[in-house]
């Protein structure tokens, strides 16, 4: 942001090319998937994740600027949301297996296990580049935290949607 230069080397650059590779993959299972509550749910989850990406790429120095140009940085209530999120889902105890999961039962669920783990790499980069960064926003890895949980959770659920549509 704001024409600073960095190296693709630089672990601002790694932190927030994460993000954008979990937004691209979360696009992929968004465009698989038929369902609304699904899909709806993706793309507000890659909203979310603009707003993460924008931050990450914004140097210290220019925060008060970022926001004093309109832009929004990681929230609590943005945790909040998705947690509200997995706990509805969580209400169907059917969407735990008794045994570990292996992704591929359905084209979404497969897409959605594939951003998952893009998240959980994320959220792993960027637990190494905030231990450098002065004041950084711990609100973008317990978002990135629970938004691996909700990959998860969506991907069973879709594939029990698939079960009980097909």
């Amino acid at each position: 942001m704001y024409g600073r230069r960095l190296s693709k080397a630089d672990p601002r650059v790694d932190a927030y090319g994460c993000i954008d590779e979990l937004t691209a993959a979360l696009g992929l299972a968004r465009s698989l998937s038929t369902d609304k509550f699904i899909s709806d749910e993706i793309f507000a989850a890659q909203k979310d994740l603009i707003v993460v990406m924008g931050e990450l790429a914004t140097a210290p120095g220019d925060r008060k600027r970022y926001v004093k140009d309109g832009f929004q940085l990681t929230t609590a209530e943005m945790v909040d949301r998705v947690t509200a999120a997995i706990f509805e889902l969580e209400k169907d105890k059917s969407l735990y297996p008794k045994d570990w999961v292996i992704p591929g039962g359905t084209k979404v669920s497969a897409a959605l296990d594939f951003a998952r783990t893009s998240c959980r790499r994320a959220e792993r980069h960027i637990t190494a580049f905030s231990s450098g960064e002065d004041e950084f926003n711990p609100e973008i890895l317990r978002y990135l935290n629970r938004l691996s949980d909700f990959c998860w959770i969506l991907a069973r659920y879709a594939e029990k949607r698939s079960l009980t549509s097909g």
